[in-house]
């Protein structure tokens, strides 16, 4: 572990706290035995954080759904009240996709939260969008996640964060890296996005990208069947949450809410059997 980006907390405390919404929370790696069914790349950096140099903690605030608004109201204050040495973000995809969000309004307000992250004294890790090729009805906002990302960049320079440029990953370009929704990564996209995010922070790892032989080309009708399915199982109900004002999280809690200590061997899945067991 090098280390080079990396401060510690006060009295030499190791503390890595994840903000944010389904992104961060882990949705598409799904794993029943860990908090709300799923693993995702923030558990499996504060693992590989572990291994690397025991004694790193670990919460994960992120809830899926969640706005930026509500990160600020539910997830800030929690935050920095921890005393972290790392933090991750990423807020405001989900503002992106819900018509009439003024972009300029939601970046000032980022950029709010950037700024009392940073005042935290923790390393700061951002993160650009990527260009989900879900349809052709949402290319609209394509124009949006454009100013996302360039001000997010100009934010990441201003606060000297360390930023994860998501958007210029062409290995999630392959299909195969994203869970059925086509809006989340798959288990292989939530590791692959991991293995970035320590070589941001330069620390050592062996997470490799997943080594697939070429894609099995579908035919005009298969592509129509998938196309339906996506809409049955994915579409519609997303539709009907909205027209009723409800969200996948609206019952959840933050996966890992107060810092733990992290296992050096058997990661979060140990402590997670442990806790049923107790």
């Amino acid at each position: 572990m090098t280390g080079n980006f990396l401060s510690t907390g006060q009295g030499g405390r190791r503390l890595f706290v994840a903000l944010g919404d389904s992104f961060t929370e882990g949705v598409g790696d799904r794993d029943p035995r860990l908090p709300n069914g799923v693993r995702g790349w923030a558990d499996r950096v504060a693992e590989r954080l572990a291994k690397a140099e025991p004694g790193w903690e670990y919460a994960n605030l992120a809830i899926r759904s969640k706005r930026l608004r509500h990160i600020v109201a539910e997830q800030l204050q929690p935050a920095v009240a921890m005393e972290p040495s790392l933090v991750s973000l990423y807020a405001g995809g989900n503002d992106i996709l819900d018509a009439g969000t003024d972009i300029d309004a939601l970046m000032r307000d980022y950029e709010v939260l950037v700024a009392k992250l940073s005042g935290s004294g923790a390393t700061l890790v951002l993160f650009t969008g990527f260009d989900v090729k879900v349809s052709a009805v949402l290319e609209p906002l394509k124009r949006r996640n454009a100013i996302y990302n360039q001000r997010v960049r100009e934010i990441a320079a201003r606060y000297e964060a360390v930023l994860v440029d998501y958007w210029c990953f062409d290995a999630l370009h392959d299909p195969r890296m994203w869970d059925s929704d086509r809006l989340h990564m798959s288990k292989a996209g939530h590791k692959y996005l991991a293995g970035q995010v320590l070589n941001q922070l330069g620390v050592s790892h062996s997470l490799k990208p997943a080594n697939w032989p070429e894609p099995v080309k579908t035919g005009l009708r298969g592509r129509a069947r998938q196309q339906w399915r996506w809409l049955q199982d994915w579409v519609l109900p997303l539709c009907g949450r909205k027209l009723r004002g409800v969200t996948l999280g609206d019952d959840l809690a933050p996966r890992w809410p107060a810092p733990v200590v992290v296992p050096r061997k058997g990661g979060l899945k140990k402590l997670a059997a442990g806790v049923r067991a107790g």
